[in-house]
C-alpha cells in the first residue's frame, strides 16, 4: 500500500485521469474531493463490498430456479397463465362499442 501525506488543498494523482484532493482535516475526519472521468466509478468501500454482494446474491440461481421456470414455461404456475375476466388476447368476444 502506497501511504502518502497531504495538507488540506493538496491533491495526487491515480493514472492521467483521476485527481485526489484533501478539501479538510478536521478531528479524525479527513474530506477529500475526486475529480474523475464519468466512465470511473467511485464508491466508498461499505458501499463498493454491499454492491459486490448484492450482485452475487442476484447471480447465483436458488435451488430451486430451474424447476419453476420449467413450470412456469409449461403453463404448471397455476393463476400466472389465467387471463382471468380478460378474454381472449386477439379481442373477439369484446362488447360492441
Amino acid at each position: 500500500m502506497l501511504v502518502l501525506s497531504r495538507r488540506p488543498q493538496e491533491s495526487f494523482r491515480i493514472g492521467h485521469d483521476v485527481v485526489i484532493t484533501v478539501l479538510e482535516v478536521s478531528g479524525d475526519k479527513v474530506r477529500i474531493g475526486i475529480d474523475a472521468p464519468a466512465h470511473v466509478q467511485v464508491h466508498r468501500q461499505e458501499v463498493y463490498l454491499e454492491v459486490q454482494r448484492a450482485n452475487e446474491e442476484a447471480a447465483s440461481a436458488s435451488p430451486t430456479a430451474a424447476a419453476d421456470l420449467a413450470k412456469a414455461i409449461r403453463g404448471d404456475a397455476g393463476d400466472q397463465g389465467d387471463r382471468g375476466d380478460q378474454g381472449p388476447a386477439d379481442g373477439t368476444d369484446l362488447p360492441a362499442t
